[in-house]
Order: structure tokens, then C-alpha cells, then sequence
């Protein structure tokens, strides 16, 4: 799993006057290939199912115009311009066992985005915010079949459409301190999602060469905010959310677990968030905070992976493999809810205390009725850390830990993926709990010059991060210096 990354930034900064304010900034960042793991430790009548399974070189380019304006007019007291172009290049390589032909899928995005945002401040208590924003994008993959014992190649089925997808908003926001102790925000957007997408029927016997998504929606957001004393803060929020289909969800072609295989299904509607969040902070003394805030989401029109049929065929043969067909499809309704706690104590001589944690559940309806775990509800999870700070140390001793989910918690989706959880007694898959123990410290040498160190894992605890395909590092050394001039 060894690879190499460079990453290269450059920003320059122009201020002809007190109002007016550019930047443009360069970003490139650039992978060696890499092996998928979870790929190589699939087996298939007794012998690794691959010889090859590689990420090719992951490439990523932006650049970025800012420009800033404090206009105090009419119309705006701030405004603020974000334009962008970036490229994304990444492959996937990949051989049976034994088998002389290595499958090569290339895909390529260019993507464009414009964001003009505006700030009015009505009066003492008012402040509208609102804006613009257009994004788009162009997606080019392509197939390359290679014979590596002859070194002959020839076009081969490509992962995904050749596709646009283009998003249009237009928002505003109002903030109104009711008084003192009271803020009210509220918020609109209007949202439009276009998708124009080209399926080739060379490789794949697929009843449709095109699919058309085009969706709209008004999403929006209330609420308020009470501090009843300087010591209490109350919070309630209501907001819902829209997504639209977009390129991977309604058009690739992936052997998404073994024995099935995921196919475009270009029938796909948005789903839709409704959402409500409550919290509350309290500080007590000069020394303890304490925070609480619970929420809960209901999704309805879910993007899921569901069993699907090919020409009413339930399975096909994928990569010489009979393999079970699915799709992304939209579920009936799915259920998130949890909290979040956080705790902060200053203790004495410079010491702290802090500590956050998450819990979350969630559920989705199946085709028959019944509900399954979300896979992306993840187990509890948290960190504690008892820090030290002086003039020019500081020092961080902390925790990371997740809970379990045992087989019968899992999502129906990950059951079959033996090969990335853990067994339990039964032979099934589950996924353990797990905990990290880690030291921080950082030490200013003079103004200019500071030294960081830590190590991660120091019990070189082996885990895997839930639904991962990857097993975490181990006990990691991390050293940086910095330099300011």
C-alpha cells in the first residue's frame, strides 16, 4: 500500500487600495500508483482473485481568482468573488490471477465553478447575505483492454458515461438579533441540477444510450439562537436539503462486492432532507463548558444499492463471473438521528481537558418493507485529550475510539464483504471496536522557527475504521518544522 505524493501551492496576493483585494492561488497535488488493498485480499476457489489491482497516478489541479470588494453602497457592504478551474485525472488497473488480460479504465474531469456572494447590514440588528452560484462539468473515461503477454491492446468497456453536469443556485440568508439574548436566521436557495450522460452499448447490452436528469428544488433553513444569560446558550434549527443524481450514482459500471456487480440506472430522482437539530451549552464556573445537541433526518427518496435487472436478467456475467446485478436506486425513506456531547475543563498549571463524542443511528426501508442499519451511520465514535501549555510548549496526550457494530447491525449492503471485517464466532463478518493512544508536542524555538512532533498508535494497535478497506496505520512518527519570514 506504499506511495509517494507531492503536493505544490502558490498564492499571490494584490491590494491596490483599502477596498479592493485579489488572490490568485495554484494548487497541484500528484500520487505515484498505489494498490488497492481490499482488492488484493478477495480470494476465489482457493487463490487470490487478482494479480493486478491498481489505483494509477491521481492527479489534481486548480486555479483559483479571489476577488474581494468592501463596497458599503446599496447593494453590498462586502462583496466577494470565487472562480475556479480544476482537473482531475485517476486510473484503474486491474488483472485476474493467471489471466494475461489487464483491464485499464481512465477517467478525466475538468470542472468549472463561479461563486458571487454579497453582505448587507440593514440597521444594528439586521444582515442579509446572498449570492450566485454556477458549477460544471465535463467527464471523459475511457477503456483500454491490454494482452500483456503479446502487448497488443484494444478499446475496452470504460467505467463510467461520457456526461456534463452542471448545478445553478441562487440563495439568501437573513440574520435579525432580536434583541440581546435573541438571534433569528433564516435562509432560501433555489437549486437546478442538470445531467446529460452517453451510455456505449458496445460492451454492455444497456436498454437505454442516454440518460437526461434534470431536477429543481427550493431548499431552506430557520433558525434561532437564545443566550438567556452569558454562561447558557439554547439553539433550535430547521432545514431540509435536495441532492440530484449525479455521474457516479446513475452511471457506472463497478463490482461493488463479490458476486455482484453495479450497473447505470438512468431513472433516478433527487432525494430530499428534512432535518431538526436541537443544542444547548453551558458553562459553568470559569472552568467547565459543557455542550449537547441532538438532531434527527429523515431522507426520503434514498440513494441505495439495491438488487436490479439487466434486460430482466437478475445476474450477468461480469469479469468472468456470474454476478448478481444491482443498481443505485431510490429507497422509500431513510432515518438519521444521534448526538453529539462535548465536554472542556481548564484545570490547574496550565493543564485542559476535552472531549467530544458522537452517536448516530440510522435506517433505511428495504424493498420488501423491512428496515436495514445505513451504512453510512457510523458506530459511536470519539476523542479525549489532556493537553499542557506554557509559553512555548505545548504539549497533547489523546484518545481516538469507535464502537462496535456486530453482525446483525451491520447494513445489509456490507454482510458480504467478508474480506474487509473481522469474523466473530458465528464465521460472520462484524466490525470491532477500537481505541488509539497518542502524543503530541510542539516547541517555538524563537519567532520564526517552530518544531512539531508526535506519535500516533503508540500501542501499534492494529484496527480497521468502520466499512474501510483498509486497515489503519500502525504506530506512526510524525515530525514537521516551520519556518516564517
Amino acid at each position: 500500500t506504499g506511495y509517494t505524493q507531492m503536493n505544490l501551492m502558490q498564492k499571490v496576493l494584490f491590494s491596490p487600495n483599502e477596498t479592493w483585494n485579489f488572490q490568485y492561488g495554484f494548487h497541484y497535488s500528484a500520487t505515484s500508483s498505489f494498490s488497492r488493498y481490499d482488492r488484493h485480499i478477495r480470494y476465489r476457489n482457493g487463490l487470490p482473485r487478482y494479480g493486478e489491482w491498481d489505483y494509477g497516478p491521481q492527479i489534481w489541479m486548480m486555479n483559483h481568482l479571489r476577488i474581494n470588494h468592501n463596497g458599503q453602497n446599496a447593494l453590498y457592504d462586502q462583496m466577494l468573488l470565487n472562480a475556479a478551474f480544476q482537473n482531475f485525472q485517476e486510473s484503474r488497473l486491474d488483472r485476474n490471477i493467471h489471466d494475461p488480460e489487464r483491464h485499464i479504465r481512465e477517467e478525466e474531469v475538468d470542472a468549472f465553478s463561479l461563486n458571487l456572494d454579497f453582505v448587507k447590514s440593514v440597521g444594528a440588528r439586521n444582515k442579509f447575505f446572498y449570492g450566485l452560484e454556477g458549477v460544471w462539468n465535463d467527464v471523459t473515461s475511457i477503456g483500454i483492454d491490454e494482452d500483456i503477454s503479446t502487448g497488443t491492446s484494444a478499446v475496452g468497456p470504460a467505467r463510467y458515461p461520457q456526461a456534463t453536469w452542471s448545478s445553478y443556485a441562487a440563495y439568501v440568508n437573513y440574520l435579525m438579533h432580536l434583541n440581546d439574548k435573541m438571534a433569528l436566521q433564516g435562509g432560501l436557495r433555489y437549486n437546478v441540477y442538470d445531467l446529460d450522460a452517453t451510455f456505449d452499448t458496445t460492451f454492455y447490452p444497456f436498454p437505454y444510450t442516454t440518460a437526461d436528469i434534470n431536477n429543481g428544488a427550493i431548499t431552506g433553513s430557520l433558525g434561532l439562537i437564545i443566550n438567556p444569560s452569558d454562561d447558557w446558550t439554547v439553539s433550535a434549527n430547521l432545514s431540509t436539503g435536495f441532492r440530484s443524481p449525479n455521474v457516479d450514482d446513475a452511471g457506472k459500471v463497478f463490482d461493488s462486492e463479490p458476486g455482484a456487480v453495479l450497473i447505470p440506472n438512468p431513472d433516478l430522482e433527487a432525494e430530499y432532507a428534512y432535518n431538526a437539530e436541537v443544542g444547548v451549552a453551558k458553562i459553568f464556573g470559569k472552568n467547565v463548558k459543557v455542550d449537547l445537541t441532538g438532531y434527527y433526518t429523515v431522507l426520503e427518496n434514498a440513494l441505495v444499492r439495491r438488487d436490479f435487472t439487466l434486460n430482466g436478467l437478475d445476474s450477468i456475467f461480469y469479469d468472468g463471473e456470474l454476478s448478481r446485478v444491482q443498481a443505485i436506486q431510490n429507497a422509500a425513506v431513510a432515518n438519521v438521528y444521534g448526538l453529539q456531547a462535548g465536554l472542556e475543563i481548564k484545570l490547574p498549571s496550565g493543564f485542559g481537558l476535552l472531549s467530544d463524542f458522537n452517536y448516530q443511528v440510522g435506517e433505511e426501508e428495504l424493498d420488501d418493507g423491512t428496515t436495514s442499519p445505513s451504512r453510512h451511520a457510523a458506530p459511536f465514535f470519539g476523542m479525549t485529550r489532556l493537553s499542557y501549555t506554557e509559553e512555548k510548549i505545548s504539549l497533547m496526550l489523546y484518545a481516538q475510539y469507535s464502537g462496535e457494530k456486530e453482525f446483525e447491525d451491520l447494513p445489509q449492503e456490507e454482510q458480504g464483504k467478508t474480506e474487509i471485517y473481522a469474523i466473530d464466532e458465528n464465521g460472520d463478518p462484524f466490525s470491532p471496536g477500537w481505541f488509539t493512544l497518542n502524543f503530541k508536542a510542539m516547541v517555538q524555538i524563537d519567532k520564526k522557527f517552530s518544531i512539531t512532533a508526535g506519535v500516533e498508535n503508540i500501542t501499534d494497535r492494529r484496527y480497521r475504521p468502520y466499512s474501510s478497506g483498509i486497515v489503519a496505520p500502525g504506530r506512526n512518527l510524525v515530525i514537521a518544522l516551520k519556518a516564517s519570514f
